[in-house]
């Protein structure tokens, strides 16, 4: 605190306002000597509880030294200070993501290019496509490879009678030339990289008018592969769905890295983790209080299975059921949308393979991922999480091209895992260490009954980012809620959020972006868009610069306090003041 004051004393007036016994004239005197004031540990901690209105039972973040110091990361660390506008693109930009380096960034937008920028301290365009000529409607999403030498490419596809079909092409970041093109239907699987040089994609065939099978399929990067002995794709799952679901927004989290989180999320476990280890870890908690109120959890999600019915066989079951129907025993009379349903659910369960035993004791050197992914039951809105596990020999290529050997009752692939989130998913994201689940809803109201799948309930207009924890799939934390949504079941869309190491950040469609605290559930900062902000992006080596991408058709670049300036510091100041003072002296 000795060094000079990093806190403006306009701010420090204002925050000491939040303290009763504090008043103005004291105010301005603790501003003339805030040096003092600065190593008191308990007047910022009080100074900090109230002016973010924290509950009190909140520890202290566990890599802060002093609450000091705390108060100074929130107040100087957010980037919030918009520091260029980047206006190439013509239309509506929909996705940003960042490559693991941090210095390329990628945007996709309705005028159907998508755009390679570099990240330097003026960030300039360094590369545009235009997928117009390969029959595309616009481009949507975008995703580096992990060594950042491959950039994957979602966009919707203008076909014949296939309105909902997407495709993907892979990029080289060498000499930025197309390598291959993989349809992707429905286009909302948006795709993702499972390694270096492997994709995902997906395909949906029609069984009934509300029943369909969703094809999850592992693709080669490099399609110009010709051989009889090389396979350049690979069928990874074949799922059921029901009710008019489908699968969408494919993502993949690597386990490996559950058992050393950037941070801990739940307080318990963080003063276990800091009373077991024996040298200091980055981000793992000291503090002993407890939380106030516990989060509100959802009950733990289970396996999707169907009930038993007293040992009677699949087989036989349909067979009595149809017996039924045709002997009028049915009471009282099914519509065709339940008929087929239920027909759907009792052929499922004779013919689909058994979902993998023990999801949550996975070994944390395996190489083992989840494929995680929205889904449903009841209507053709998104609303659950699938959790299927990835084993390491599902991870190439190589093999059968309808995948593994399958038993001739092993028709379909069940999930490992089903999260329900009784609402609308518009938007999902993995925390840096892949250990937590962001996720954008707008729910249901409560004990809502939805007898037509076509006809989903209404949602709300608050947005609720929940966040759930992949290790014990559980929900963890309140959700949190600041960030608004107007558009109808019909027409909603996907907004998408980002995570770093200490934020979480998100578009919405009230003309802002929003930054909030993980560890302390706050929202710290609005940034303002003149139209829909459809994307955020945290560059993955700084966390104190965010992307953000709004119907405006301009990318925002924002910065921290600390960046700005530390930024401004280094530039070099004008001489002509000083020129023209010393020409003065001389005459």
């Amino acid at each position: 605190a000795g060094g000079g004051p990093l806190l403006p004393d306009s701010v420090l007036y204002e925050i000491f306002l939040y303290l009763d016994h504090v008043d103005v004239l004291s105010v301005g005197l603790v501003c003339q000597q805030w040096h003092a004031v600065a190593r008191d540990e308990f007047l910022w901690k009080e100074l900090f509880y109230r002016y973010y209105r924290v509950s009190r039972e909140v520890p202290r973040h566990p890599a802060a030294v002093s609450w000091y110091d705390e108060f100074q990361r929130l107040y100087d660390t957010i980037p919030c200070v918009e520091v260029q506008a980047l206006k190439e693109h013509n239309d509506q930009v929909l996705h940003l993501s960042f490559s693991h380096s941090g210095c390329l960034f990628a945007s996709c937008s309705k005028d159907c290019t998508v755009k390679i920028w570099s990240n330097e301290l003026d960030i300039s365009l360094q590369h545009s496509s235009n997928m117009r000529p390969y029959n595309w409607s616009y481009t949507q999403f975008s995703q580096f490879n992990s060594d950042d030498s491959l950039l994957l490419v979602s966009g919707v596809f203008v076909g014949p009678h296939n309105s909902s079909s997407g495709e993907i092409a892979v990029i080289s970041m060498e000499n930025f030339t197309l390598l291959s093109r993989v349809r992707n239907k429905p286009y909302d699987v948006f795709g993702c990289w499972l390694n270096e040089t492997n994709l995902i994609s997906g395909n949906l065939h029609r069984i009934g008018r509300i029943t369909s099978c969703s094809v999850l399929w592992l693709n080669n990067a490099f399609q110009g592969i010709e051989s009889e002995n090389v396979n350049v794709v690979k069928r990874l799952f074949k799922i059921q769905n029901l009710n008019a679901s489908t699968i969408r927004t494919v993502m993949v989290a690597d386990c490996s890295r559950y058992d050393s989180p950037d941070l801990l999320l739940d307080y318990e476990e963080q003063l276990a983790a800091s009373s077991t280890s024996t040298c200091p870890v980055f981000d793992l908690g000291s503090d002993s209080e407890e939380e106030e109120a516990k989060p509100k959890q959802t009950p733990e999600p289970a396996v999707q299975e169907l009930p038993d019915e007293g040992g009677v066989t699949a087989e036989d079951g349909l067979q009595q059921f149809f017996d039924d129907i045709m002997e009028g025993r049915v009471r009282p009379a099914m519509t065709e949308t339940e008929l087929e349903t239920k027909v759907a659910e009792l052929f499922v369960r004779s013919r689909t393979k058994p979902p993998e035993l023990n999801l949550l004791s996975t070994d944390s050197n395996s190489k083992t991922k989840y494929l995680i992914f929205t889904t449903g039951c009841l209507t053709y809105s998104p609303h659950q999480i699938g959790i299927k596990r990835i084993l390491p020999h599902q991870m190439t290529t190589a093999g059968p091209v309808l995948g593994e050997e399958r038993r001739s009752d092993e028709f379909f692939d069940s999930l490992d895992h089903v999260i329900d989130i009784h609402g609308h998913i518009i938007g999902m994201g993995l925390s840096p260490d892949h250990r937590y689940l962001y996720v954008n809803s707008r729910a249901w109201p409560r004990d809502c009954v939805i007898s037509d799948p076509m006809q989903p309930p209404p949602i709300a207009e608050e947005i609720d980012l929940h966040v759930f924890d992949l290790k014990t799939m559980k929900e963890v934390k309140r959700a949190l809620r600041a960030h608004r949504a107007y558009t109808p079941n019909e027409e909603c869309f996907f907004i998408f959020l980002d995570v770093s190491r200490d934020f979480v950040a998100s578009g919405a469609e009230d003309r802002h972006g929003y930054i909030w605290d993980r560890h302390y559930n706050i929202c710290l900062a609005k940034l303002q868009h003149d139209n829909v902000v459809n994307s955020v992006a945290f560059s993955p080596v700084e966390q104190e610069l965010l992307l953000t991408a709004s119907d405006d058709t301009t990318i925002k670049v924002w910065r921290s306090p600390r960046a700005v300036r530390i930024q401004q510091a280094r530039k070099p100041r004008p001489r002509k003041l000083l020129f023209s003072w010393l020409m003065n002296q001389k005459s």
